[in-house]
């Protein structure tokens, strides 16, 4: 296990890189002195996913999960912030509204040109090169890897994003491109053999500059993003953990992993 102030990264053994880059909620005092009392509580964080996706140890994945919320930086934008979803409203590198279109920092206290610009230096690119070094190492050991982009997010009410309800399971392989055909099918048998959950592929997530970054399959490195509804697996009110929900719903996540690394 590698400890770093900005993430931690368990090295495990199995051709399966598990990046979670939306699981952390640290924010630095001096950026939450600025920031609005109910954007310090950072609601956007992608709750409890690293406890989501604990059972990927027992598989021998590798897994990456950051310190620092997304309000500080967001790990799964380009450094230059242009725009994944063009004329569809999103949020930016260094995010100034929250998902329900609320500010995220009070009046003439968003983050300069400057500021930025050392956030990515302090806290995005430690991450991603921790997250390249980790898929160059997979690679070279089994000669192709798998990075897994687990996400989640609020199921409904979010205008600012999408209109009424989001599916359980949202998965995205940037319209086919991150991974191989052959592999999305195998995947897509998975979510279709169930019907507890509902779901859709490359529907409003397609996938991330992460996925869409390091995916390349004809160079050995398969990118699959799932954005999980947080209804699924906890109570999206009180951003509490609920393991019942989740013991549910492990069965079909476990099943995704496992066909990816066949």
């Amino acid at each position: 296990m590698a400890h770093m102030d900005t993430h931690t990264l368990h090295r495990g053994t199995a051709p399966l890189l598990v990046s979670l880059p939306h699981d952390g909620s640290v924010i630095p005092d001096a950026i939450s002195a600025r920031m609005t009392d109910a954007a310090r509580a950072a609601p956007d964080t992608d709750w409890h996913v690293s406890r989501l996706y604990a059972f990927a140890r027992d598989m021998g994945a590798s897994i990456l999960v950051p310190r620092y919320s997304r309000y500080v930086v967001d790990l799964n934008r380009p450094p230059d912030d242009t725009s994944l979803y063009p004329g569809q409203n999103t949020t930016g590198l260094c995010p100034a509204v929250q998902f329900n279109g609320a500010p995220v920092y009070r009046e003439d206290e968003a983050p300069s040109p400057a500021e930025i610009n050392d956030r990515v230096h302090r806290y995005w690119r430690p991450y991603h090169a921790a997250l390249r070094a980790e898929l160059d190492r997979l690679r070279a050991t089994h000669g192709r890897v798998v990075l897994w982009e687990g996400h989640s997010i609020r199921g409904s009410d979010l205008p600012l994003l999408f209109d009424g309800r989001l599916p359980d399971f949202n998965l995205g392989t940037v319209s086919g491109t991150s991974c191989p055909p052959a592999l999305q099918r195998r995947l897509e048998a998975v979510l279709g053999a169930q019907d507890e959950y509902d779901w859709v592929a490359n529907g409003r997530f397609k996938g991330g500059y992460i996925t869409r970054h390091y995916g390349d399959p004809a160079a050995g490195i398969d990118a699959v993003q799932l954005e999980t509804s947080q209804r699924v697996y906890m109570d999206e009110a009180t951003f509490e953990y609920d393991d019942a929900k989740a013991q549910r719903a492990r069965p079909v996540l476990q099943g995704l992993l496992e066909v990816a690394l066949a």
